[in-house]
């Protein structure tokens, strides 16, 4: 990742790092948009980054290497966060960024198994040491629950042929074989994706519960955003963006009673102001010189 990654600008405009502010990154990676909050800051910003995958953190030290003690570094989910931020006596943040989904270096490092265009195991999990694999569903789930995961959570709409073909060659032990067997079932239509794309981000979200990661995290980091502080969340998919859309959507309104009630009686407090009822997108030059870049989406809300 560097200056020029997903919509890096925008991300340190919408946080608006302030020094002496306190910050989170639960999707620190290689360490770019950290980097980028940490600089604008400076001298005395903080900033604490958690990561599952320990060949993104050990870039992330490297990188961050020279902001020393006003970084501290963590192997962990983003579900943690709030202990990690009391051990250190961090009350309250003033910012909390979530870059979801994968990052170019897992998909370029075909033995991590999250790319169809490299030969490597069926795996896809983000920590290394999670017991299931993306080959433990390929190979052991029953066809109806294999296509009902491709369906849900790749909304593919060949997820029945897919399993069909799926269950007749198994056992699959490679992505290459996986990528080759779907590409037989669906064939190569006018499409500016792959014919796997879709059912390895399904079987991807399901390794790593990502969308269940998701809907807890979110309240979490509400809950220790100072008020005044921001959420900043990047999504590449439509179910992701959605879960994003809808919890900023509910907790920036007063009431969230049924509209056919009369009067209020759920007593809900708007938490949220939406800094972005649309979500930001990559521009035009940005998606030409990073293609993965194109379905992101980014949207801020800040603590009232």
């Amino acid at each position: 990742m560097s200056h020029e990654s997903v919509l890096y600008r925008e991300i340190i405009h919408a946080l608006q790092p302030i020094s002496n502010g306190v910050y989170v990154d639960g999707t620190l990676g290689a360490g770019g948009h950290a980097e980028g909050i940490l600089e604008a800051s400076a001298p005395e910003g903080r900033l604490l980054g958690l990561d599952l995958d320990p060949m993104a953190l050990k870039l992330a030290r490297e990188r961050l290497e020279p902001f020393r003690e006003r970084v501290v570094i963590v192997q962990d989910s983003y579900l943690n966060l709030e202990k990690h931020l009391n051990n250190l006596g961090w009350d309250a943040t003033d910012g909390v960024l979530l870059d979801l989904g994968l990052s170019s270096m897992q998909l370029d490092t075909p033995e991590r198994g999250f790319s169809f265009r490299a030969e490597g195991p069926l795996d896809m999990r983000f920590d290394p040491s999670a017991p299931l694999t993306a080959a433990d569903l390929v190979n052991e789930l029953p066809g109806k629950e294999l296509a009902g995961i491709i369906y849900r959570y790749g909304e593919e709409r060949y997820s029945r042929g897919i399993a069909r073909a799926i269950v007749a060659e198994r056992p699959l032990y490679t992505t290459q074989e996986l990528a080759d067997l779907i590409s037989k079932v669906i064939g190569h239509h006018r499409s500016r994706i792959h014919p796997a794309t879709r059912t390895f981000q399904a079987l991807r979200i399901v390794v790593n519960r990502e969308l269940e990661a998701l809907e807890t995290i979110l309240p979490i980091a509400l809950g220790v955003l100072k008020p005044g502080g921001r959420l900043a969340v990047i999504a590449f998919h439509s179910l992701e963006d959605r879960i994003v859309k809808q919890f900023c959507r509910h907790e920036s309104k007063d009431c969230v009673c049924p509209p056919e009630l009369p009067i209020c009686v759920c007593g809900h407090k708007a938490q949220l102001r939406e800094i972005t009822r649309r979500p930001i997108c990559p521009g035009a030059s940005e998606i030409e010189r990073n293609p993965r870049a194109r379905s992101a989406r980014l949207r801020v809300a800040e603590k009232l």
